[in-house]
């Protein structure tokens, strides 16, 4: 029996979390026994194999899938519920804008969908494209724009209607590792600024250790927490502590369980 204080206390709850799709090859076992929590303010990493069930598990807590056992809540509510108290922002591997609309109208879309009056709109989409470090590029198209700018306004997208979690993912993985090292500078600045929850989905040991709180650690199908691993790196990390010996452990450790995790399949 869950612990309702326990529950509350996390903005997501899992327990002995399960989901298997039924296809027309038979069933196939995306997450099995998943029990993870995550508080206010974390950071968290999800790594491990492709088809390992990490994006399956975003989408279980932003109620995109539904579980097939145990249980899962977010901000003590379940992720439906949540979802319709637009408790989240989601950004995916691509920016997905749509190219007739401007950034600042590709922004401000979910904004005109939940009914905010125009003046606000216009607020809400200059702040976040300063936090995003995009101010200017309002009346730009999508196609003008680098990849690695598309993706910095499709975050800002997500943190338009100003939702205390943020997930994402894997949204540098089709980038170059020049730019993906500079977004990850500014992803680890506007969490810093905005104190949102993060999940992240990433295929990437050295990203998942730079910007995480704590790294999940995820095995083959089916999908299991092979390790959780809590960073004891300071909040402020400069790209160049990838070379200190505390850096070098953690990244170490991801291996070490992703390989466990192969091993035990």
């Amino acid at each position: 029996m869950k612990d309702k204080s326990t529950v509350l206390d996390n903005v997501v709850f899992a327990r002995e979390l399960d989901l298997t799709f039924q296809t027309n090859d038979g069933p196939v076992h995306a997450l099995k026994n998943v029990n993870l929590d995550i508080a206010k303010g974390d950071f968290v990493s999800f790594i491990g194999p492709s088809g390992c069930g990490k994006t399956t598990f975003l989408r279980c807590i932003a109620g995109l899938e539904q579980p097939t056992g145990g249980e899962i809540s977010v901000n003590g509510m379940t992720p439906d519920e949540a979802r319709m108290a637009r408790a989240y922002g989601y950004v995916f591997q691509a920016a997905g804008l749509y190219p007739w609309r401007t950034i600042g109208g590709n922004i401000k879309l979910p904004l005109e969908i939940m009914g905010f009056a125009k003046a606000e709109q216009a607020e809400r989409v200059a702040r976040v494209l300063e936090l995003v470090d995009l101010a200017g590029f309002e009346k730009k198209f999508p196609w003008q724009l680098s990849g690695g700018m598309q993706q910095r306004a499709s975050i800002a997208r997500a943190l338009a209607f100003d939702a205390d979690i943020l997930l994402m993912d894997e949204p540098f993985g089709a980038l170059d590792e020049i730019v993906r090292d500079h977004l990850n500078e500014q992803l680890l600045q506007l969490w810093a600024r905005t104190e949102k929850t993060i999940g992240f989905v990433t295929h990437s040991i050295p990203e998942a250790v730079y910007l995480s709180t704590k790294i999940v650690v995820m095995s083959p199908r089916p999908g299991r927490i092979t390790d959780v691993i809590e960073s004891p790196l300071p909040k402020e990390r400069p790209l160049d502590i990838r070379d200190s010996a505390e850096f070098i452990a953690i990244a170490h450790r991801v291996r070490d369980g992703l390989r466990a995790g192969h091993d035990d399949v």
